[in-house]
């Protein structure tokens, strides 16, 4: 390591002070001696070496925020003259290190002090780590030249071998701080202050490397843009020129969605949200997959009738001839529909159109059969009050995404249903259909009758959020109306929130009107027949109503009409038959084949169902509406062995446990009812629900089980003109059931004339066409003794009584 010696040389010497600068050891530097402090020094020194041989000396002295450091330099006048600018100036060498003592007394105006000379020596040859210090100097300070382009400094620099000259010569560099440079001056270990330039060249090194990294990725950024500037003006250029050359108009819309934006009627906060985007936007570059993104939500929002509405047409009387027009029979809906528009007129005469941000909307459930016309009554409403319509299909959709949108951030994402049937419709008021909402079902990506809750729930949908749009869209004045064929798909919560309307089915006589003033007039377009070519006279639609189909609907009436028509115009054209043509009931058989469904009371007494006993007659009601159903009874044999219960027919549990409750109840009532109940102990019963691949369940075929029972045991007929309904408890009590209405038109579609109902369920009566119930002798029971007194046939006789059947 190098060892200082303390060579102590007093020292006279006049002070030069340089602000914010620092002059090293080996360094020659210019002055100007246009400063006074500079100027006194030199002449004082000047006037001190007349009288001493050699060169005038100065003490070079860094001054910074006028603190004197307290060392200095010892500086050589080498020539004085005038600098390049013209100025007079002096060319000052500095030899060596001068620790600064007191003040003293000199010639001139300058500042004299008493310095002692600091010498350095270092051992020769170099240790080994200082060898290696001042090869790594050497090769830092060659790397930084380079660069700058200083190659003849490169040079001088590698021929210096002094360890101290060569930290001194770092006093050149430009990069370096007055402190720093002052630190290198109170260095005076050579070694050390050869470790600190090092460090400080270092130091420099790595954060010029990462300034010229920067400023390469930002001059290649600059470089692209301008590029891709470029380029994009002549692409503009070019298809100028295409247009101009195929006569092209430039389009009127234009790109710039700021002014899209601006110029769009919308409400505030959308008008916020889109300006947002639009800001991002201009901020990206169009290469970036979110620009694509925004311009596409823009292009949705832009496209939504934010603030358009239809008027409603506030003609009651003539909305409702029209729905009356279009629809035979349900008179609930009408009905519904009706009041609504009352109130809206009123709400409207009064100015309460919009109160606590709500509107007047409705959100109505349609339940019922299929073809009892649920899908098409939607668009006869929307005629009715002038709006318009939609129709939302949601059958089979298992993502929650189709309700409510997907996130921006998914590739092809895209708003949900019901945003796409607002902006399909143009208003905000329209009528939605939600067609078959008890087939949405739920997986892995969510429940969307969940997604539903919030859409039809008139407290909350006049601030609905669309994942995709993300801003509020008010459906409070929409008119929802939501189709299905089971009522217990419908999930409870999602039901409470939509005011129920069922539609149980059609009459015979309500059929026939449809047929006569909406199925024939179709049909009769569709097979290319004038209405006085082929005509259906009254009979022949009421036989095709009741004896071709057997439906809660209408579809396959309007097939069969069809398929009527299709016959006579092939005929026609064969040249079989002659137009015009009227079609009686008399040529359904000819043209169409036999009915396939005869009722039970028009069939040979030998080939009725309940032409022996045990077989009896209930009421059910299905997804297809109301159908009669048969139960079926039988002994086993007692040689057999086979004593119990065996039931058949895919039977739900309920139905299974109504069985055991009907059997219970004949076991501990049959002295009581003069049945032979012992047999029930020894032998196996059985009993069987026809149909064998239907899924049946529900208690209401309590009864009919009892009954079939009790025919079976007592040898008593059970009247064919007979159906029945209703739960039986283990006392002999008829519990009530639902489905009345439906399951009274399919007794009257099978021909039944007597009608067995739980005495509760009387007041269910009031929603059953007058019609029906006037061709029907319903007998309200509370006991099964009453069930079995008014459906077995008279022991007396053997056999049923005849009866009339209603035609």
């Amino acid at each position: 390591m190098a060892a200082e010696s303390a060579a102590f040389t007093p020292l006279t010497l006049p002070v030069l002070p340089l602000d914010d600068e620092v002059v090293l050891p080996g360094m020659v530097v210019p002055l100007d001696l246009s400063d006074a402090e500079v100027r006194a020094a030199v002449e004082a020194a000047q006037a001190a070496a007349r009288s001493e041989p050699g060169k005038p000396r100065v003490l070079l002295v860094p001054r910074i925020d006028g603190t004197h450091a307290a060392t200095g330099v010892l500086g050589t006048v080498e020539q004085v003259g005038r600098l390049a600018d013209g100025d007079p100036g002096a060319l000052i060498r500095g030899r060596g290190r001068v620790r600064i003592g007191a003040g003293t007394t000199g010639p001139g105006a300058a500042l004299w002090v008493e310095g002692t000379r600091v010498e350095e020596t270092v051992p020769d040859p170099l240790p080994g780590q200082v060898a290696e210090l001042v090869k790594e100097y050497k090769a830092l300070a060659t790397a930084w030249l380079r660069k700058r382009g200083a190659w003849q400094v490169v040079d001088r620099v590698q021929a210096i071998d002094d360890v101290s000259a060569l930290a001194d010569n770092s006093g050149y560099s430009p990069f370096l701080s007055t402190e720093q440079k002052v630190e290198l001056l109170e260095t005076t270990d050579p070694v050390a202050r050869l470790k600190l330039a090092t460090q400080q060249l270092r130091d420099h090194l790595a954060e010029q490397d990462v300034a010229e990294t920067i400023a390469k990725d930002v001059q290649e950024g600059v470089d692209k843009q301008q590029r891709e500037f470029l380029l994009r003006r002549q692409l503009e250029a070019v298809r100028k020129e295409l247009r101009e050359i195929n006569g092209e108009q430039e389009g009127e819309e234009s790109d710039d969605y700021r002014a899209r934006v601006e110029a769009a009627d919308l409400p505030e906060k959308v008008r916020e949200a889109a300006l947002k985007e639009v800001d991002k936007l201009e901020r990206s570059s169009d290469q970036s997959p979110e620009g694509s993104w925004i311009r596409t939500w823009l292009d949705t929002v832009l496209e939504m009738p934010w603030n358009e509405r239809t008027e409603d047409a506030y003609d009651i009387r003539g909305a409702r001839s029209v729905l009356d027009a279009e629809h035979a029979g349900l008179e609930d809906v009408k009905e519904r529909i009706t009041e609504y528009l009352a109130v809206r007129k009123r709400r409207g005469d009064r100015g309460l159109g919009v109160v606590g941000g709500r509107r007047g909307g409705a959100v109505l459930a349609l339940v019922g059969p299929p073809g009892v016309g649920k899908t098409s009554l939607g668009e006869s409403v929307a005629h009715a009050m002038g709006r318009k319509f939609v129709r939302v299909a949601l059958g089979g959709v298992r993502d929650e995404a189709e309700i409510r949108g997907h996130r921006r951030t998914y590739v092809g994402a895209l708003p949900g249903r019901i945003v796409r049937a607002i902006k399909e419709a143009g208003s905000m008021n329209p009528v939605v259909l939600l067609d078959e909402i008890d087939k949405v079902g739920s997986d892995f990506r969510g429940d969307p009758a969940a997604a539903l809750l919030e859409v039809l729930d008139p407290a909350q949908n006049h601030t609905f959020r669309d994942h995709y749009l993300e801003v509020e869209l008010d459906l409070s004045d929409v008119v929802f109306l939501a189709t299905a064929n089971v009522l217990e798909a419908i999930p409870e919560a999602l039901l409470d929130r939509m005011e129920l309307v069922r539609l149980d089915g059609y009459t015979e006589d309500e059929k026939v009107v449809i047929a006569r003033d909406h199925l024939l007039p179709r049909q009769l377009e569709r097979a290319g027949l004038d209405a006085d070519e082929v005509t259906v006279d009254e009979g022949a639609l009421r036989k095709l109503a009741g004896e071709y189909t057997r439906e809660a609907g209408v579809r396959t009436l309007e097939r069969s009409i069809a398929r009527l028509l299709r016959k006579v115009a092939a005929q026609h054209e064969l040249g079989e038959r002659e137009l015009p043509f009227t079609v009686t009931d008399a040529d359904l058989r000819g043209l169409i084949g036999r009915p396939h469904h005869v009722p039970e009371s028009a069939q040979d007494p030998a080939e009725r169902r309940t032409a022996v006993p045990g077989v009896a007659t209930g009421l059910a009601v299905t997804g297809a509406g109301g159908d009669v159903l048969y139960v079926e009874a039988s002994l086993a044999d007692p040689e057999t062995g086979a004593a119990g219960l065996t039931l058949t027919g895919q039977l739900g549990d309920v139905m299974k446990e109504s069985a055991q409750i009907a059997l219970s109840f004949l076991r501990s009532h049959g002295a009581e009812l003069e049945l032979p109940v012992g047999d029930l102990k020894d032998r196996g019963v059985h009993i069987h629900f026809p149909a064998g691949a239907v899924p049946k369940d529900g208690p209401s075929a309590g009864v009919t089980m009892t009954t079939a029972l009790a025919s079976l045991l007592s040898g008593r007929l059970v009247r064919t003109d007979v159906a029945m309904t209703g739960e039986v408890s283990l006392t002999g009590r008829v519990l009530p059931i639902g489905g009345v209405k439906q399951k009274l038109l399919a007794a009257h579609r099978a021909g039944i004339t007597t009608v067995i109902i739980p005495k509760r369920n009387e007041p269910d009566l009031d929603d059953v066409p007058a019609q029906v119930l006037d061709k029907l002798d319903v007998h309200a029971v509370t006991d099964v003794r009453q069930v079995l007194e008014l459906a077995l046939a008279p022991a007396t006789h053997g056999a049923q009584p005849e009866v009339p059947v209603a035609a």
